[in-house]
């Protein structure tokens, strides 16, 4: 590390307890330049976590962690908490493989009382250990801390009126990166929070309420009437006014890098029992300048130039799927005015911003509210409109009863589009795409495509969208796409697989883009042995092929499948199963898929290695399966 003045004395909690004022500002700056130093090495979410630093020192200043609680939201915003925590010279190992993860996990510090990876986890989550705590008669403090983004997701709104019915007694911290404060209401909207976060303000103004009520006739009116009053004072500066119907005690905004006013609301509403929200306002980059002109960029980045904050070129061997979906989109909506794209808060992610340019009507983006998506899709489909929900393959498990109840069981034609379906790499298990599968076949009714290159994912749209008898499940990975050197260009027909090479020695069937991976392990088995790999292509994991698997481990006796989801109720059991229903029992077979297990964080190609899924693992298994044969 840097001769740090004040980090490199700063392990853990403890030590920023013993800092002043000017060393605490200090150490924010140092923060930040050791954050943006090794994040520009391995990439991460920059921009949010370097917005949240202030707030960070302030809690741990004024808590007493790991005894308090602190339960942050996705986990965005958590570096500069990982750093703090005991995990400074671990940090350097951000998002690599056997490094410590992007997010948060208990079983990495017992500093992260709650996992995260995913949006508005975090109230309820805190709720929980509140309630734990009452319930065992303890006495720590609880603190939720989720932006402003988060806060509009339906889970964070339903444990928030939980929250204000029970009374709990716990703190959320809104982080709002999305306005500023002007200097003249800053500095009003400042002194005012003094005043209202303070604990002689909110008992005056308790027994106030307690005494005006008290008076015959008029007491309860004239309550309601001063409560108005007040609440329209306050509503100038503040837009906490729905979290004080819901039962909370509002605070903000406030300067969300004022650490000497973070720490004495903070430490003021310590004092304070019951539900209490405080608002406040962060700059997203703060502290590095390219961050903060564009912290849309630097919200996920890869790696960039520390001095110049241009990122750094990857090697491209592709088009990236997500591109080859969003260009072919755009043309199919040129030609058909029915075709609606939505969106749950991830525009530059699903690459879509093209399509919102171009059709501006006909573009949705929800936020963060992929449940709502989904039945806002269904209605769109139910007045005969063909919607595209985009939303990547993690995310989607978040609105699984809508695509049964609202879209499947009505049969509505609603094309679902799973971006980074499979292995996603440094992000890790939080949001690998491993489950789509097997949660997408189970519903009745539901086409499951798998494209195994750009032109068959292009082709696959096209079915989908002219498909009108229910939804269709298209999902494609991160990363650069690949052709086929033997594609037509015949459509995609619904159920129907494509033989890419024949054989007699072995079956080979893969769903989706591991094809090269497959097609370069048979040539290397073909090289060293006197065998011939057929290679089918499966196309759908809903409805099977079978037919064309039938004829051809009628005649190899020998099948392995391969797919980049997970084993439990993925494509290779259903197949196997299905050949076993159509009277083929005496076969040898073995799924390569991602294991019973939560895959890990690292590069794409570390972790496909681990779950056998590269070349050399499918390899492996054609010579095991081979092998024993003789």
């Amino acid at each position: 590390m840097k001769k740090y003045t004040v980090l490199n004395r700063v392990n853990l909690p403890s030590d920023i307890k013993k800092l002043d004022a000017a060393e605490l500002n200090t150490l924010a700056a140092e923060v930040r330049s050791y954050m943006t130093d090794v994040v520009s090495r391995t990439g991460g979410h920059l921009a949010s976590s370097l917005g949240a630093v202030d707030v960070t020192i302030a809690l741990l200043k004024c808590f007493d962690t790991p005894n308090d609680k602190i339960i942050w939201d996705v986990g965005h915003q958590s570096y500069g908490y990982k750093i703090l925590t005991g995990r400074k010279h671990a940090f350097k190992t951000l998002r690599q493989y056997g490094g410590i993860s992007g997010f948060l996990k208990r079983d990495e510090s017992r500093y992260d009382a709650f996992g995260a990876g995913h949006t508005s986890t975090s109230i309820s989550a805190a709720m929980g250990f509140a309630t734990a705590r009452d319930v065992n008669n303890k006495n720590n403090f609880v603190t939720a801390v989720i932006g402003d983004a988060s806060l509009a997701n339906g889970m964070a709104l339903e444990a928030m009126n939980h929250i204000g019915s029970e009374k709990t007694d716990m703190l959320i911290v809104v982080i709002d990166n999305e306005m500023s404060i002007s200097p003249t209401v800053g500095a009003l909207s400042t002194h005012l929070n003094r005043i209202i976060s303070g604990k002689f303000y909110n008992d005056l103004r308790a027994s106030a309420k307690n005494v005006i009520e008290k008076i015959p006739k008029i007491g309860v009116p004239a309550s309601h009437v001063i409560k108005h009053l007040e609440e329209g004072v306050k509503s100038i500066f503040s837009r906490g006014i729905i979290f004080e119907d819901l039962g909370f005690m509002c605070y903000g905004p406030i300067d969300g890098h004022d650490i000497e006013l973070l720490c004495f609301a903070i430490n003021n509403m310590k004092m304070i029992k019951g539900p209490k929200l405080l608002h406040v306002i962060t700059k997203k980059g703060k502290g590095y300048e390219p961050a903060e002109k564009n912290p849309t960029l630097f919200h996920g980045i890869g790696g960039f130039d520390r001095e110049t904050g241009e990122p750094l070129k990857p090697k491209i061997c592709g088009t990236a799927y997500s591109k080859v979906f969003s260009e072919k989109l755009v043309r199919l909506a040129s030609k058909n005015k029915k075709i609606i794209a939505i969106v749950a808060a991830m525009i530059e992610g699903t690459n879509l911003i093209k399509f919102k340019e171009k059709f501006p009507s006909r573009f949705f983006d929800v936020g963060i509210a992929e449940e709502h998506a989904v039945t806002f899709a269904a209605g769109l489909a139910a007045e005969g409109f063909k919607p595209v929900v985009a939303v990547y393959s993690t995310f989607m498990q978040r609105a699984y009863d809508q695509i049964i109840h609202d879209t499947a069981m009505q049969k509505l034609p609603v094309i679902f589009a799973l971006d980074r379906a499979g292995i996603v790499g440094e992000d890790g298990p939080t949001h690998h795409g491993a489950f789509d599968i097997a949660f997408m076949r189970s519903v009745p009714g539901m086409v499951v495509m798998a494209p195994s290159d750009a032109a068959e994912l292009e082709k696959m749209l096209e079915t989908a969208a002219a498909y009108n008898e229910g939804p269709v499940s298209i999902r494609f990975p991160r990363g650069d796409s690949w052709t086929f050197d033997g594609n037509g260009n015949k459509p995609v027909k619904i159920g129907r697989s494509r033989t890419i090479k024949k054989g007699v020695s072995l079956t080979v069937v893969c769903l989706g883009h591991p094809l090269p991976e497959v097609i370069k392990a048979a040539a290397q088995a073909e090289k060293n042995r006197r065998v011939s790999i057929e290679i089918i292509d499966a196309r759908f994991a809903k409805p099977i092929d079978i037919s064309t698997v039938l004829a051809s481990v009628s005649k190899t006796k020998r099948l392995i499948t391969v797919e980049e989801g997970g084993i439990e109720g993925g494509f290779g059991q259903a197949l196997i199963s299905g050949l076993h229903q159509a009277g083929l029992n005496k076969f040898e077979s073995h799924i390569i898929a991602i294991k019973d297990s939560f895959a890990g964080q690292g590069k794409m190609s570390a972790i496909k290695h681990d779950c056998g899924l590269d070349s050399a693992g499918i390899l492996k298994e054609i010579n095991k399966m081979l092998f024993k044969s003789r």
